[in-house]
């Protein structure tokens, strides 16, 4: 995800291998660099690697803390002296944006308690962030979840058994961990989502930067998957946290800057500079080409699905159950969709899910007529199990927050300001409960009854440097968020991880 492979070759680094594929030949010319997380299993391959080994010598990184008993084994493993150095590499999570971090975990609790595994991997994951950052921060939780405050503690046992690693120049302001639990806002990922790089990950699904077109009608072989990255692909930087009708007009900006600089097929190569000048810019203009073919696939795969499965009167509707509470405008809506031909499966579903989320206990509740009305269009109960399923993971009964109503007159009014403001767009109105949230927290108003310390000491100052951290999965919508309070924030610096990073299919 961060380093493509023609960068590393150009690093002199010419053969890529697993540890665990079986046959690699001996290339005793070799010296062998090792990136590794520091499990107990790549541990045991690498005593097996350093008993036989195949190249000259060995430069191990693992990419987290790894134990003295881990260093022993590997050292009495090498008996023919191959190994140089052994280090630790902070690097145990993917760097999804430059202010977002994931773990790649899908499902890491049981009902409302952590997976144990999964606990023990986000911790390591979380630890590795906070070295990788140079932070040993203050930790605060959400209250009303049980992995937040387990999370939360395992992290603090980290710290201080690591006391030495954590060692690190003390600002003014210490940094601040703050970890919240998916289940207080399940709204956020079921949404239909109008920004690029959130649009992408909703219909066609974001896998560490890789994106799967093998199902678009008609693909040329070289696209059947593409990459996305911001790192090195400038128009993806500059568009990613955009709305699509902007997006649009970009493409076809981007298609004119190319239609200009394309070699004029009846250009007449003479002279040996016309030459050198042609191969010179070859490599920018097929890089450019690249670039082009690559958005403009993707773009219009995006609106062939938008207007396939009418997506644009769904996410209307989705909108309207996120953000207003007009109960009887809201079923009739949500009635109508389901009984359109137009609407797929998994949107009739995903409407149903808002529905039951914010409706759940409406006097006149319009939910089981609505679930009757989805096991017909489908012909099976799978997607009545997902909504009670949805409703369980994030109704009342579990939230700690308020999702829905504003408690006081001042976040009345704002909500009504903010429903002018957004009257232009009414696919963007809904702002995830994360946004509020931080805002509170950067104004130093974050209650500390709802999101207590751990241990005795608290922030004194607004916190500036902050790492927020989803049990259960951020979404692209929130890293917009962030990348928002980041840029009108100057001073306060934002990072945001998950265990994953959701769209309505995960």
């Amino acid at each position: 995800v961060v380093y493509t492979q023609s960068e590393i070759l150009q690093r002199e680094v010419y053969l890529f291998e697993r540890l665990d594929s079986p046959n690699r030949e001996p290339m005793k010319h070799l010296k062998a660099i090792c990136f590794l997380r520091p499990t107990k299993e790549n541990v045991e391959l690498l005593v097996q690697e350093l008993r036989r080994p195949k190249y000259s010598v060995y430069f191990i990184y693992f990419s987290n803390v790894i134990s003295k008993s881990d260093v022993k084994a590997l050292a009495e493993a090498d008996e023919q002296e191959v190994v140089a150095e052994v280090q630790e590499f902070y690097g145990d999570y993917i760097a999804v944006n430059p202010h977002v971090f994931s773990l790649n975990l899908l499902g890491c609790c049981r009902g409302h308690s952590w997976d144990l595994a999964q606990l023990a991997r986000t911790t390591q994951g979380l630890t590795a962030l906070l070295l990788s950052l140079k932070k040993c921060p203050m930790i605060r939780y959400q209250l009303s979840s049980e992995p937040a405050k387990r999370l939360a503690e395992c992290v603090k046992q980290v710290i201080t058994k690591e006391y030495e690693l954590f060692d690190f120049r003390r600002t003014e302001v210490p940094p601040l961990l703050l970890i919240l639990d998916r289940s207080d806002d399940a709204i956020t990922p079921l949404l239909n989502q109008w920004t690029y790089q959130a649009m992408v990950h909703e219909l066609l699904g974001i896998n560490n930067n890789r994106i799967d077109l093998s199902r678009v009608p008609g693909i040329s072989k070289d696209l059947r998957e593409v990459v996305l990255s911001a790192e090195n692909d400038e128009f993806y930087a500059n568009n990613m946290y955009l709305n699509f009708a902007e997006i649009g007009t970009n493409i076809k900006n981007l298609m004119e800057d190319f239609q200009r600089r394309k070699p004029k097929e009846q250009q007449k190569l003479e002279s040996i500079a016309d030459m050198k000048a042609f191969v010179e810019n070859y490599p920018q203009f097929k890089k450019m080409s690249g670039t082009v073919s690559k958005h403009v696939t993707v773009v219009g795969e995006l609106s062939r699905l938008v207007a396939e499965r009418n997506l644009l009167e769904v996410s209307e509707v989705e909108q309207e159950l996120a953000c207003q509470s007009d109960h009887s405008s809201a079923l009739q809506s949500v009635r109508r969709l389901l009984q359109s031909p137009r609407v797929s499966e998994l949107d009739a579903a995903r409407l149903v899910m808002l529905y039951a989320l914010r409706y759940e206990r409406h006097g006149s509740s319009g939910l089981p007529a609505l679930l009757e009305e989805l096991r017909s269009r489908g012909g099976t109960d799978r997607y009545r199990k997902l909504v009670s399923a949805v409703v369980e993971y994030g109704g009342k009964r579990v939230r700690g927050s308020d999702l829905f109503s504003p408690k006081d007159a001042v976040a009345i009014t704002k909500q009504f300001l903010k429903g002018l403001k957004g009257i232009e767009n009414v696919y963007t109105q809904h702002q995830p409960l994360l946004q509020e949230t931080l805002d509170q927290l950067i104004k130093g108003k974050l209650k500390d009854s709802q999101y207590p310390y751990l241990g005795p000491n608290t922030l004194r100052d607004r916190p500036q440097d902050i790492i927020v951290f989803l049990i259960g999965g951020a979404t692209y919508e929130e890293a917009l968020t962030v990348f928002n309070l980041n840029r009108s924030n100057p001073g306060v610096r934002i990072v945001l991880g998950g265990t994953t990073i959701h769209n309505t299919r995960r």
